[in-house]
């Protein structure tokens, strides 16, 4: 009986730890790029990031790059070659992903691109139209980087986004607000990022109109935009389109070194108790818990495919 009544609370105790286990922070945004050299180019002279670190281990070489609070990793697999974005990608297709970059002044941080001869898809910025009371006033921009990743300019007027963008200390790229992810099913990713890791929901918005086609140069595009944070890091948004619907699945021959693969890496102190809940909904791990006592991660992919890692 007391050895019954041991077991019990020892599954209680596992059970308690694992419904509370969650993430902490969104630590950085990471991409697969062809040419490290060429795409720190861009990165620094274009957006106006910094380099942070360089490192090369195992043929792989990690780039970390800093603009304003938030970081990104640019990764370069330098023994083989993995397989180019595809032109026809479009923000409604599932393996879908850009960041956000804030910028204190849109007519001057276009005029930027235009100088370096960026590869735009929206045709100029574009302004939400006051119908959509979340996001009234917001000036976007869509463009490609050298490899096509997708990317975002965004500028908020007075009362949106968050105080530190209204900040600019005379810069004009500030930071990174978000990533955005495509999306099948708000409902779906809502119990992957809030339910189990933890994540808040912010805001949500239904955007429409000529506005919001001219952005993203999906015809017909109505989506539903859900925000949602950790206590720390950009947030990440969902996209998901209701017209035209979801386009094409993420790949599932995708690999690591294909330039479409972008990582979200979560911070978490209770990595082992993350793990059990995500493995108890059969969700797809891409590796196990690994590492040593000072640094472990796994490494899991979201209802969509998106891969995060998730370290303590």
């Amino acid at each position: 009986m007391k050895k019954m009544f041991k077991y019990y609370w020892i599954i209680i105790l596992l059970l308690a730890g694992n419904s509370y286990a969650q993430v902490k922070q969104v630590e950085s945004v990471g991409m697969t790029v062809r040419s490290m050299d060429r795409s720190v180019k861009f990165y620094h002279e274009v957006l106006g990031f910094t380099k942070i670190s360089d490192e090369k281990s195992h043929n792989i070489r990690n780039v970390q790059l800093k603009l304003g609070d938030e970081t990104i990793v640019l990764t370069q697999y330098l023994s083989k070659k993995g397989r180019a974005i595809p032109e026809d990608m479009k923000s409604n297709d599932l393996y879908f992903q850009h960041i956000a970059i804030v910028v204190s002044n849109m007519d001057q941080a276009y005029a930027m691109l235009k100088k370096y001869r960026t590869n735009g898809i929206s045709p100029r910025p574009q302004t939400i139209p006051r119908s959509n009371v979340v996001a009234a006033g917001i000036r976007a921009y869509y463009f490609h980087d050298i490899d096509n990743h997708d990317l975002e300019l965004i500028c908020f007027p007075k009362g949106k986004g968050q105080p530190k963008w209204q900040i600019a200390n005379g810069k004009l790229f500030l930071g990174i607000d978000h990533t955005a992810i495509g999306i099948s099913n708000t409902g779906k990713s809502l119990h992957f990022y809030k339910d189990l890791l933890g994540l808040k929901p912010k805001a949500e918005s239904w955007n429409k109109g000529k506005e919001q086609r001219a952005l993203s140069q999906v015809r017909g595009a109505s989506l539903h935009i859900t925000d949602i944070n950790a206590k720390a890091g950009p947030g990440i948004e969902f996209l998901q389109y209701l017209v035209p619907g979801p386009g094409k699945l993420y790949p599932k021959d995708t690999k690591a070194e294909d330039s479409w693969y972008w990582q979200i890496t979560l911070v978490t102190d209770q990595l082992a108790g993350l793990y059990r809940k995500l493995s108890a909904e059969n969700f797809r791990f891409q590796t196990k818990i690994t590492g040593n006592g000072a640094y472990r991660y796994f490494i899991v992919q979201d209802p969509d495919g998106h891969a995060i890692l998730i370290k303590d």
